[in-house]
């Protein structure tokens, strides 16, 4: 049976991380860019001011809301998406790119970051259009609210539209019990054994209880917590990684030099291929890229949607920032230390050490900072799988609920915190697969989601850009809801949320 499923799965897999898909996701981030003008580029001090610059400025972007208002900050929004996407992937992940497809692979993850900004960009843009209110005045949003209310309101599409928000909220679910929980947690558990000889079965349990605080809690403490964990982690692992870079300056031309060769190295007269091929390194870097970020999965935009924001583009310039931060920093970062420690031969592309995925990082970090490398990469990797787990428990549960309604969410709270200690006990490989499987599954409605709506993320970009920057006055484009549009005109000089009530939702949709 085991052996029928994993046959299954590999078959599966390898179409959803196969390249017609990953052309399909890079083709949605170019589809994207063009239809918003490039705004990544065009605009990009505009969305940098009022991102991260505005965190140290506009004191709105991070105000906690009040108790009685169930919606979280826009820092807070980011930091619980940042939690989850700054993860193994952004170590362990670019340590394979690097061994499978070579130094040019690091290229064509810059490539997937720079279109996939656009693509994280829509799906935010989406989110915040057409969230709701659920039974708790909490925002919802997501692939699921915009495949049934924008795909399934164009002409003959209503039923295809439910169905797609469906399969993805069931995607969702499943791939957030295996790569948002067991994954994470059983490399956690590996690492602590093998770095400070703790049984993996004691980890579990710490790691289960602290979790369970958290996430039981719900979206307003975790997102507590991740606004203070993410920046700390985040800047503890950026400085010792920029401590073995300067260490190691004078390697940089030369590692530079490798991933542009890398990643455009032409075959040779023999009929062989320089380093490791361009085949190979765009292959690896589009798909750790896409890993790493999970622009187009449509994971993310659950999280930015329930942001107290009422500019859909606001968020979506939250989501640019997102995968600027992930992928162009953090995996960066990681992939200068890796190829400028001497453990790659950057003439040929070729590893000189046997060690792989996090001990590879580890073993990068070593040659700086000797036996504490490993030590600092296994706290590393505690502070970023666990971070994970924590922002793909509020993915599975906005998709389950999704799927059950509100009063659900609290058993499947209690079943994923327990599913923590089966993470760090069992040998997991089939379920990593399993949910590898279901991550890629929900980029397929998504990105139809994304496509299909792609005239409205378009429309409402071009709303913004003319009130925001080029101060025409025009109605503004909040929320395809008539409700929720009035709510937020009501409150347009005022930063206090409106919450407006699920029945009268329900009354509007019908």
């Amino acid at each position: 049976m085991i052996e029928t499923v994993t046959k299954v799965n590999d078959t599966v897999n390898g179409f959803v991380w196969g390249v017609p898909m990953l052309i399909l996701l890079v083709g949605t981030g170019i589809l994207m860019s063009l239809l918003t003008k490039l705004f990544q580029i065009t605009h990009l001090r505009h969305w940098m001011k009022k991102t991260f610059l505005a965190v140290f400025k506009d004191k709105r972007v991070t105000a906690h809301t009040d108790d009685d208002d169930q919606s979280i900050s826009q820092f807070q929004s980011l930091c619980t998406a940042l939690a989850a996407t700054i993860g193994t992937g952004n170590i362990a992940g670019v340590a394979a790119a690097i061994v499978s497809g070579g130094p040019g692979a690091i290229f064509w993850m810059w490539i997937v970051a720079f279109f996939g900004m656009m693509t994280n960009f829509s799906e935010n843009v989406l989110g915040i259009y057409y969230r709701r209110k659920n039974s708790k005045d909490e925002w919802c949003g997501g692939a699921m609210y915009y495949l049934s209310d924008g795909l399934g309101s164009k002409k003959g599409m209503k039923g295809i539209g439910k169905l797609l928000a469906v399969l993805f909220s069931i995607f969702a679910t499943l791939a957030a019990f295996g790569i948002g929980n067991m994954s994470q947690i059983n490399t956690i558990s590996a690492n602590m054994d093998s770095v400070f000889h703790i049984p993996t079965w004691i980890t579990g349990a710490i790691l289960m209880v602290l979790a369970a605080l958290v996430i039981i809690g719900g979206l307003k403490r975790i997102a507590s917590v991740t606004e203070k964990l993410v920046p700390f982690m985040a800047v503890i692992y950026v400085v010792g990684a920029l401590v073995v870079i300067i260490m190691n300056i004078g390697t940089m031309p030369a590692v530079f030099g490798a991933i542009f060769k890398g990643a455009f190295a032409l075959r040779s007269v023999g009929g062989g291929i320089v380093g490791y091929g361009v085949k190979s390194a765009l292959t690896w870097g589009m798909k750790r890229g896409v890993f790493s970020n999970e622009a187009g999965l449509g994971s993310s935009v659950m999280v930015h949607s329930a942001s107290n924001v009422k500019e859909p583009v606001m968020q979506g310039m939250w989501g640019i920032f997102e995968v600027f931060a992930d992928t162009l920093i953090v995996c960066s970062l990681t992939a200068f230390v890796i190829l400028s420690s001497g453990v790659v031969d950057l003439e040929t592309g070729h590893m000189i050490t046997d060690s792989a995925s996090t001990a590879l990082v580890a073993e990068a970090f070593s040659k700086v900072f000797g036996s504490y490398g490993g030590v600092f990469i296994a706290v590393a990797i505690l502070f970023f799988a666990f971070s994970t787990v924590l922002g793909w428990s509020q993915y599975g549960m906005r998709a389950f609920e999704y799927l059950f309604g509100t009063k659900a969410t609290i058993l499947y709270r209690i079943v994923f915190v327990a599913f923590i200690m089966v993470g760090a006990t069992m040998k997991l490989q089939l379920a990593w697969d399993l949910s590898d499987t279901f991550n890629g599954l929900m980029a397929i409605p998504n990105l139809i989601g994304v496509i299909a709506c792609s005239g409205t993320v378009m429309a409402v970009t071009k709303n913004y850009v003319n009130r925001k920057i080029k101060h025409q006055d025009i109605e503004p484009m909040y929320n395809a809801n008539p409700e929720i549009q009035k709510a937020e005109e009501a409150r347009k000089s005022s930063d206090e949320p409106v919450i407006v009530s699920d029945s009268n939702l329900e009354a509007s949709a019908n």
